[in-house]
């Protein structure tokens, strides 16, 4: 086909494909511990049925010892024809409404701005709807061999990894497109070729035995979390960029943003200044950051004039590409320990250390998903970093170590706020990416033939 035929056969198909995203925007598929399990279950039967209806009749899913199950299908191309799998995730992030929802996250609500909004929107929904309109434009006949992987717990202890272990022949294939990730802006478009990594610990400090009375005892003797407070800031120094040492760091030569451009995704408060040095590319994807993702102490409505024995944190420290993870942690671990104030107490529990990943691109598949980008954009193809960590990507290159992996979806960097409130999609987005995937499938058939 043409470009122009598939362009048109996808424009036809977006109303429904809009439909089949406000169907599962409306099922909370969230698969973190203490949330119902039947919305997630819910979910994946009803994706296991989209996807059969779109020609993997053979898709199913795959016995995993525990949690939701991942799905797994396989429909075969012309024979010899190179072997494409495609992934994307059924299960999303909570949405509470402390996070300061505009409308209700579990209905697609289409707003001023044309973009659609709800949980799930952008991440991951809108590519397993990409995904669907991909194999509805070649009518349930793709021309290469089309494997379908899609997880259901991505967001939370996934269980994908273990399963690609131990069955490995089921994921051996010339090309991964995971779409599960975005532009940096609307209409302009880029392929991932970089993920940072993800290190994770949490950090206890002690000062006293048990509360004490602050009247009585406040002055000389240091409470707890102030003591968390003041080792947390030495984390940075004043321009805001990670003061640990050891820590690594990494040119970016890639896409980037503007300023107003971040601001305009972030949403910051009236008068907060942005933190760090170097471009925004440079700060996102070539420096660490460190976040404290979760405090541990005395409510304030439980709170009385005590000083605190005991605070607790959990740090998330974002790693470069080409990092060691476990050399990573071991940093950030040595840091804590050498800068407890006041001689409090300290104690890390090392809780995560995914590695970042690089996109090789220059091989044959890199090249026919960037040549299909700017077939279905008209314009040039830009290499983008992503801030998100994917371990999975690992355990698949080890799977299928020739494989090459397409790292895109409809996810803008800019404006899509995955995993915060308001979270949203542009429908273009997902066109452009109907389109970009199935000229993907022709020209890896056509360069194989």
């Amino acid at each position: 086909m043409q470009t122009e035929e598939i362009a048109s056969r996808a424009a036809a198909l977006m109303p429904s494909l809009l439909d089949r995203l406000a169907e599962l925007v409306a099922i909370p598929s969230v698969a973190f511990p203490g949330y119902p399990a039947e919305p997630v279950h819910r979910m994946a039967e009803r994706t296991l049925e989209l996807f059969r209806e779109v020609g993997f009749t053979d898709a199913r899913f795959m016995d995993v010892p525990a949690g939701y199950p991942p799905i797994y299908a396989e429909l075969p191309g012309p024979e010899g024809s190179p072997v494409v799998l495609l992934y994307a995730h059924y299960d999303v992030q909570p949405a509470p409404p402390e996070q300061g929802w505009t409308s209700d996250p579990w209905t697609a609500t289409r707003k001023a701005d044309g973009r659609i909004y709800g949980r799930g929107a952008a991440d991951d929904k809108a590519g397993l709807v990409a995904h669907l309109g991909t194999l509805q434009v070649f009518e349930g006949r793709p021309p290469c061999t089309v494997k379908l992987v899609l997880e259901g717990m991505e967001e939370t202890e996934s269980n994908l990894e273990a399963f690609v272990e131990a069955h490995p022949e089921l994921f051996v294939c010339d090309a991964f497109v995971v779409c599960d990730m975005g532009n940096l802006e609307v209409g302009q478009p880029a392929l991932s070729t970089a993920l940072r990594g993800d290190v994770a610990c949490e950090v206890t400090v002690r000062t006293l035995q048990h509360p004490l009375h602050s009247g009585v005892y406040g002055g000389p003797t240091p409470d707890a979390m102030i003591a968390l407070a003041r080792l947390l800031a030495t984390l940075h120094d004043e321009a805001g960029d990670v003061a640990v040492e050891g820590v690594s760091r990494t040119p970016w030569t890639g896409e980037d943003l503007t300023e107003d451009q971040f601001r305009a995704g972030a949403d910051l408060v009236d008068g907060v200044s942005l933190i760090g040095t170097g471009t925004i590319g440079q700060r996102l994807y070539g420096n660490p950051s460190v976040s404290a993702i979760g405090v541990d102490t005395t409510s304030i409505a439980g709170s009385s004039n005590v000083l605190l024995p005991e605070a607790r944190a959990k740090l998330s420290m974002r790693i470069v590409p080409g990092s060691d993870p476990t050399a990573e942690l071991d940093a950030l671990v040595a840091h804590l320990e050498t800068h407890a104030p006041w001689g409090a107490q300290v104690e890390v529990r090392r809780t995560k250390a995914a590695p970042p990943f690089t996109c090789p691109t220059d091989g044959p598949a890199y090249a026919a998903a960037r040549d299909a980008l700017e077939q279905a954009y008209g314009r040039p193809v830009g290499e983008a970093g992503s801030g998100a960590s994917i371990p999975l990507l690992r355990t698949l290159q080890t799977a299928s170590p020739g494989a090459e992996f397409i790292l895109w979806g409809p996810e803008d960097v800019a404006r899509s706020r995955i995993h915060a409130s308001d979270e949203s999609v542009d429908p273009s987005e997902i066109e452009h990416l109907v389109v970009a995937q199935a000229l993907l499938l022709q020209n890896l058939a056509a360069r194989s033939s």
